[in-house]
Formats: structure tokens, C-alpha cells, sequence
């Protein structure tokens, strides 16, 4: 009997400490040299300080902002350890909302979130990513359908002609990747960013 399970325990050795310790320090290693800036976390950084993240949302209330999709992340809850309340963009707590099509809660959340767009912008449709969660939580682009449906509010927020947002929407607006991958996109924390340079 030891001579069979001899072998066995020689190989689960074996095989952790070479899937579960060479490689992945093998592939950081390399992702590490040839693609420094992405495998640091594709990190955007004002005056040397870290602002977030290309890859993270992050929650724009204030209407001089273009707002990102809402997000379904949670966080314990301060007043009682034992609960969770809402978090947007945990990035600990990548996660989607488990609500499903005919939950009472996310109809009435969606429908408020509805409500409140048309509120803002009465000229268009309400693009469905401005009122749906993705599945990450953390999504940090917008369709640019969404992008410039917000451009009335942004704009009357920061006095500004309307035109000159729709131009810097385009420019910020990222294609599919290699022209088929995905669809056009606009990442939330750049257009802000842009905004508030263009606004100095």
C-alpha cells in the first residue's frame, strides 16, 4: 500500500508546487516585463498621486460628471458586522447582483433609475447600461450612446456648449478590439479626467 500512495503524495507535491508556485511567478514575472504598466493594475496617476484605475469604476454622483453604470458591489455594513451594504465599486467584492428579470426590488430600482435619466434628458432614450448593473460590478466604460445622452446635463452643469462634449465624447470613445472584439466604448474616469483638464 505505501508504495502506491508513495507516488501519489510525490506527485501532488510536485504538481502544487510547480501550477501553484512556478507558474503563476513565471507568468507575473514576464507579464511584469512586457507589460509593466497593465500588470501594476493600468493605475492613472495626477500630481504622483494614484487617482484609480482604467480598469475600475468609480462613482460619479455629482451631475459636471459623466456617471458610469451602476455598480452591485457590496461591503460590510459599519453599524453591524454581521450585514452588507451597498459598496459601488468594492473592488474586493467583484460581484453582480443575483436579482433576477421579475425581482420586485431591481424593477423598482431600475424604474427610479429610468425615471430620474428621462428627468435629465427627455430628448432620447434611456440607454439600458446607464440603468443596468454588469456582471463584474466594476465596469468602467459606458457605451457611448450613454456618454452623450448625458451630455445635456453635463454640459448646463459646467456652463459649457454641448457641441464641445459631444467632440470630447469621440475622442475619448475606444473601438472594438482588433475592429471585432467588444463594442465601442468610452472609459468614465478618462472622460472626467479630460473634462476637468478642459475645464482649468
Amino acid at each position: 500500500m505505501l508504495r502506491q500512495i508513495r507516488p501519489a503524495l510525490v506527485l501532488f507535491v510536485a504538481l502544487t508546487v510547480i501550477t501553484g508556485l512556478l507558474y503563476p511567478l513565471a507568468i507575473t514575472g514576464i507579464a511584469g516585463v512586457i507589460f509593466p504598466r497593465q500588470a501594476q493594475g493600468s493605475l492613472i496617476e495626477r500630481d504622483g498621486k494614484v487617482i484609480g484605475s482604467e480598469l475600475i469604476g468609480q462613482a460619479f454622483t455629482e451631475d459636471k460628471y459623466f456617471h458610469g453604470r451602476p455598480s452591485a458591489t457590496t461591503g460590510p455594513d459599519p453599524q453591524d458586522s454581521t450585514k452588507t451594504t451597498a459598496a459601488p465599486y468594492n473592488a474586493s467584492n467583484s460581484m453582480g447582483s443575483n436579482l433576477g428579470p421579475t425581482n420586485k426590488s431591481l424593477i423598482e430600482r431600475v424604474k427610479g433609475d429610468v425615471e430620474k435619466a428621462q428627468a435629465e434628458n427627455s430628448a432620447a432614450p434611456v440607454p439600458v447600461d446607464l440603468v443596468t448593473t454588469s456582471g463584474s460590478g466594476l465596469d468602467p466604460h459606458i457605451s457611448p450612446e450613454s456618454a452623450m445622452f448625458q451630455v445635456p446635463r453635463v454640459a448646463k452643469a459646467r456652463n459649457i456648449p454641448e457641441e464641445r462634449l459631444r467632440v470630447l465624447v469621440q475622442e475619448h470613445m475606444e473601438s472594438r478590439l482588433a475592429g471585432i472584439l467588444g463594442e465601442p466604448r468610452v472609459n468614465v474616469l478618462a472622460l472626467n479626467l479630460a473634462l476637468d483638464q478642459g475645464a482649468r
